[in-house]
């Protein structure tokens, strides 16, 4: 079996592996790393995004062997080691933005990248682009609204 390393949530982690493991198994079940969810087996659903060197990418959509040398970051790397929640998983809890909350880290994934992508290219964030954005994002349980709503107090949050 092939041996990987990747840097995941700012820690080097390493494991012999078998070749054709995705990242979400990787991170699930080598590594503990639960948050990151498998929702649909067919990256359809958003769930298991996690950023792959700062950008948004499904993880079940990855061979985690493609992965080597990378740096990973999941939902349980954005908050601070001190246990101070990123701003949007504030925003999310303050706007009501889950249910259920399956689809949350991916929600949350997809939302940082976005974010710092309008960020960097000065377009503006309204409610119509982060949408379109979240097309690549399913949730059974909210119907967006507050999801949306979270996303653009983050940016604010985020921009100051």
């Amino acid at each position: 079996m092939p041996k990987i390393t990747m840097t995941v949530n700012g820690q080097e982690r390493s494991a012999d592996i078998e070749a054709r493991t995705l990242l979400s198994s990787f991170l699930r079940e080598d590594l503990g790393l639960t948050g990151t969810h498998v929702g649909c087996d067919t990256s359809q659903c958003g769930a298991c995004i996690v950023h792959i060197d700062g950008q948004a990418v499904k993880s079940c959509a990855t061979l985690a062997l493609q992965n080597e040398g990378r740096e990973i970051t999941t939902i349980e790397g954005l908050a601070k080691p001190d246990g101070t929640l990123h701003p949007m998983q504030t925003a999310f809890h303050e706007n009501h933005g889950l249910q259920c909350g399956f689809c949350t880290p991916g929600m949350i994934m997809t939302a940082t990248d976005m974010i710092k992508r309008y960020q960097a290219s000065g377009a503006p964030l309204d409610e119509k682009a982060v949408r379109a954005e979240l097309e690549g994002n399913l949730c059974r349980c909210t119907g967006y609204q507050n999801i949306v709503k979270a996303i653009l107090d983050a940016s604010t949050q985020m921009s100051a």
